[in-house]
């Protein structure tokens, strides 16, 4: 337990010398009246109110005192000695018991101090009875009312000091804590920053990068003997890099996607298919079903991608020799429904995602439609080809990430 006694503070300066000067006044007063009054013993009633005043002085400037519980009560104990000595030889040092009052409250412990004050307020009454040499009820009134007084005012603002104490504490911990959250919302929105462009680059970017690279092989098997064929490749392929840098400028400038620019997103979906078909040995096909209606951008461009992202890894992985992509209008919700003859495989045995060996993908897509409120399903078995399906509800959820917008 600590013995460190509360500091005068945060009694603001103007009261503790308020009190100092009210404890130095009631002590020249005693004197004062003392020779005025050309009392008996006046001498000795002058010279023990200076060492009143001398052994009251010790406690503000020695600092182990303001620090010290335990030194604070012996000071208190050394002050009321000589009082007690001042109050036995003159009546006047009864003042000097109401700002010791205070001082007993405000440096001893609660239980401690109220019992200061009561022995106070009793050594008190029996001074002056002793001196008059009669009890009345006033005699008793005065210094019980003096001690009443600075209890409640003492205990009164130690008590609003409290609730001070606690109320800043408790902004202190509310301003930490909102610093706690803004720093956890923009760690989190950073992340979810990472998490859309990398979705964003590995279906776009990536797999033109990809797109590339397998036309340009296709080109290298054509040459020297197809010189014909080898350049429609390479034409398929710088058209293919014209599309991805026009991507990265639209990442850059934070637009949204060109292949929806000026269209649809039953548009951008066959003009996928055209290209597809145009650039490898796939015929991919399109077809639309239910009246179109006006969609988030968001919405559209999940689909483009998740489009684009299942194309690209048919041209790639599946050996195969057709794709069909579906979207379908059903109300309340739309469907994009992609599926190819390739060789297929196990989706409970997909490897796990790495640099080197990409795999993404699928995470990805469902990354999409989680953020969206929808579903991505995959049907696909060895040798039966594979078939994606992505359902999005026509009305968006309350919180939607913003696809397409960096």
């Amino acid at each position: 337990m600590s013995t460190a006694a509360p500091a005068l503070t945060p009694t603001t300066r103007a009261l503790a010398w308020s009190l100092h000067l009210l404890i130095i006044g009631l002590l020249v007063l005693a004197a004062g009246r003392a020779v005025a009054d050309d009392r008996p013993h006046a001498g000795s009633i002058v010279a023990v109110a200076v060492a009143c005043g001398l052994a009251y002085a010790t406690g503000p400037l020695l600092p182990r005192i303001r620090r010290s519980r335990r030194a604070a009560a012996w000071w208190l104990v050394a002050v009321g000695a000589v009082w007690l000595v001042l109050l036995g030889l003159s009546p006047d040092a009864i003042w000097v018991a109401f700002p010791l009052y205070f001082l007993q409250l405000h440096l001893l412990p609660r239980r401690a101090g109220l019992a200061a004050v009561i022995a106070t307020a009793v050594a008190a009454v029996a001074g002056f009875v002793a001196h008059t040499g009669s009890f009345t009820p006033a005699t008793v009134i005065g210094p019980a009312l003096g001690a009443a007084v600075a209890v409640g005012v003492v205990w009164g603002y130690q008590a609003l000091y409290r609730e001070s104490e606690q109320r800043r504490q408790l902004i202190e911990e509310l301003t930490a804590t909102r610093a706690d959250l803004a720093r956890a919302e923009h760690t989190a929105g950073v992340l979810a920053e990472r998490e859309r462009l990398a979705r964003e680059i590995h279906d776009t970017l990536a797999q033109g990068l990809s797109s590339i690279q397998l036309l340009l092989r296709a080109a290298e098997r054509a040459l020297p003997g197809r010189p014909d064929a080898a350049s429609g490749h390479v034409d398929a392929a710088r058209q293919v890099a014209v599309d991805n840098l026009a991507e990265a400028r639209r990442f850059v400038a934070a637009l949204t996607p060109p292949t929806l620019e000026g269209t649809t997103l039953a548009g951008a979906l066959e003009r996928l298919c055209t290209t597809t078909s145009a650039r490898h040995r796939i015929t991919a096909r399109f077809h639309l079903v239910g009246d179109p209606v006006s969609l988030p951008t968001a919405h559209e461009v999940a689909l483009l991608r998740i489009a684009q992202s299942t194309v690209a890894n048919t041209v790639r992985h599946a050996q195969a020799t057709t794709a069909e992509i579906a979207l379908r209008y059903l109300g309340d919700r739309i469907a994009l429904h992609v599926a190819d003859d390739g060789r297929g495989f196990d989706p409970e045995q997909l490897p796990a995602p790495d640099i080197d060996g990409g795999g993404f993908g699928l995470a990805a897509m469902r990354a999409r439609m989680a953020a969206l409120g929808g579903t991505l399903t995959v049907a696909s078995a060895p040798g039966q080809g594979t078939a994606v399906t992505a359902e999005l509800p026509l009305t968006p959820p309350t919180r939607t990430e913003p696809e397409g917008r960096p």
